[in-house]
C-alpha cells in the first residue's frame, strides 16, 4: 500500500467530526437533467415532422435524410468531442455545447426552407456530441470504484428517460400553441437555461467545488487512492489502448446495445401497429411504458452493481455476471416477442428485455477504468461513434427487411443475435481498476 500523503491525512482528521455532503449526487442528476433534454430535443423534429412536410413540401426521401442528419453529424463529432473534453476543462466543454444545442434547437424555429432545417439539425448533432462522454470524465473525477455504477445509469438514464416523455412534450407544446415554430423555441430556451444550472454547479473535481466538504472530499479521494498501484504506469499511449482487448470488446459490445435501443426507438411504434393492430393512442402508452421500464432498469442495475462490488465482490465477477446475464436475459425475451401472438405479451416482454438491456448504462464507466482521465474522453468519444454509428446504419437496415419480407420477424432475431453478441464482448473485458491518470 501507498503511505497516505499528508494531504489525505488532513482530510481524514478534517471529516472525522462531519457529515460528508452529497454534492457529487447532485452534479450527475444534473447530467441526468441533461442528457434527458438531449433526447427530448432528438425528438422534436421526428413529432413535427408531418406538420414541416406539409409546410415545406417534403418528400419521403428528404424526410429520410433529415432525420439522419443529425446521427450523422453527431456520431462523426464524438471523438473530436471527446479529445476537446481531454484538452479542455469539462464544465466549460458541457456548458458550451449545452448553450450551443439549444440555440440550433430555437434557430430551427425560423427556418424558411428544408435545406436551412436541414443545417440547424446538423448543428443540434455536433453540439450534443461532447456531453455523454463529458458524464464519463465527471464519472473518473468525482466518484469512486464502488459509486460509478450509479454514476454511470445515471447519465446514461437520460436516453430512455428522454424517449419516454419526448414525444409527450413536443407534442403538448405544439398542440398548446398550435405552432411548432414556438414548440421548437421554448426547447432550445429551456436547454439554454439548463446550460446556465450546469454552468453554476458543475465543477471538473471535487476539490474545486465550494459545496463539497471535508468529509465528502476525503471520501472521493481515499476511494480512488486504493486503486492506485504502486510503480504502475501512470498513462498509456492512445494508439497501444486502441489495441487493447478490453477497449476493443467495449467498442463492440456498446455497438450491440445501441443497435438493439435504436432499432426499437425508430421502428418499435410501426412494429406495435403493424404487427398487433395498435392505435396512435396505444402506441404511444406502450412506448412510454416500455422506454420508462428501461429507467428504472438503468437504477436498479447502477445500484446493484455497484452494492455488489461494495460487498468486496470482484469487478470482473460483478460486471460480467451483470452485462452478460442481463443481456442474454433480453435475448430470450426479444426471441418470445417474435412468436407472441397477443399485443399484451408483445409489450410485456420488451418491457422486460428493456428493463434489463439497460443494466448496460453502467458501460459508460469503463472508459476512465481502462484509459485513466487523460484519456477518458476520447475513449468514451470513440465508444459513443461506434454505437451511433450503429444508430445510423440499423434502422435503415431494419427497414430493408421488412420492405423484403413483409414482418418484424427476422427483425426480432436480428436484436437476438445483437443481445448474445453483447453478452459475448461483456465477458471478455478486464474491469478490474488500472490506477491510470
Amino acid at each position: 500500500m501507498n503511505n497516505p500523503s499528508a494531504e489525505t491525512l488532513r482530510l481524514t482528521a478534517a471529516s472525522a467530526t462531519e457529515r460528508p455532503t452529497s454534492v457529487r449526487w447532485r452534479i450527475f442528476l444534473i447530467m441526468l437533467l441533461l442528457t434527458a433534454i438531449n433526447y427530448i430535443d432528438r425528438a422534436s423534429l421526428s413529432v413535427a415532422l408531418p406538420l414541416i412536410s406539409a409546410e415545406f413540401q417534403i418528400p419521403p426521401a428528404l424526410e429520410g435524410l433529415m432525420l439522419s442528419a443529425f446521427f450523422w453529424s453527431y456520431a462523426l463529432m464524438q471523438i473530436p468531442g471527446g479529445m476537446l473534453l481531454d484538452r479542455f476543462q469539462t464544465r466549460r466543454v458541457i456548458v458550451i455545447a449545452t448553450v450551443a444545442w439549444g440555440a440550433f434547437q430555437a434557430l430551427a424555429a425560423g427556418a424558411h426552407n428544408w435545406i436551412t432545417l436541414l443545417i440547424t439539425r446538423m448543428g443540434l448533432g455536433i453540439a450534443e456530441s461532447p456531453i455523454m462522454p463529458a458524464g464519463a470524465k465527471l464519472n473518473g473525477a468525482w466518484l469512486t470504484p464502488n459509486e460509478r455504477g450509479r454514476g454511470a445509469v445515471l447519465v446514461d438514464g437520460g436516453a430512455p428517460l428522454g424517449s419516454a416523455f419526448g414525444a409527450i412534450i413536443i407534442a403538448g407544446l405544439i398542440g398548446w400553441f398550435d405552432s411548432w415554430r414556438i414548440a421548437f423555441v421554448i426547447a432550445g430556451v429551456g436547454t439554454m437555461l439548463a446550460g446556465v444550472l450546469a454552468w453554476k454547479y458543475i465543477r471538473n473535481h471535487p476539490s474545486e467545488h465550494p459545496g463539497v466538504n471535508a468529509a465528502e472530499l476525503a471520501h472521493i479521494t481515499a476511494g480512488n487512492s486504493t486503486v492506485s498501484q504502486p510503480g504502475a504506469v501512470t498513462s498509456i499511449p492512445l494508439k497501444e489502448l486502441l489495441k487493447d482487448r478490453s477497449v476493443l470488446a467495449m467498442f463492440a459490445g456498446y455497438c450491440c446495445i445501441l443497435s438493439v435501443f435504436y432499432g426499437l426507438l425508430t421502428w418499435m411504434p410501426s412494429y406495435l401497429h403493424q404487427t398487433h393492430g395498435l392505435n396512435i393512442s396505444s402506441m404511444g402508452g406502450a412506448t412510454f411504458l416500455i422506454f420508462m421500464c428501461g429507467f428504472v432498469g438503468e437504477l436498479v442495475g447502477g445500484y446493484l452493481g455497484d452494492k455488489w462490488k461494495s460487498s468486496g465482490a470482484s469487478p470482473n465477477l460483478v460486471m460480467r455476471s451483470m452485462f452478460s446475464g442481463s443481456a442474454l436475459v433480453a435475448a430470450v425475451c426479444m426471441l418470445a416477442v417474435a412468436y407472441a401472438s397477443e399485443a399484451s405479451k408483445a409489450i410485456g416482454l420488451l418491457c422486460v428485455a428493456m428493463f434489463f438491456i439497460r443494466w448496460c448504462g453502467m458501460y459508460w464507466c469503463i472508459p476512465s477504468i481502462l484509459g485513466g482521465t487523460s484519456k477518458t474522453g476520447v475513449l468514451a468519444g470513440t465508444m459513443n461513434f461506434c454505437g451511433n454509428m450503429a444508430g445510423v446504419i440499423v434502422p435503415i437496415m431494419i427497414g430493408l427487411i421488412v420492405q423484403f419480407t413483409g414482418s418484424y420477424f427476422l427483425v426480432l432475431i436480428f436484436f437476438v443475435v445483437m443481445a448474445l453478441l453483447l453478452a459475448i464482448f461483456s465477458s471478455l473485458i478486464d474491469y478490474r481498476e488500472r490506477g491510470l491518470t
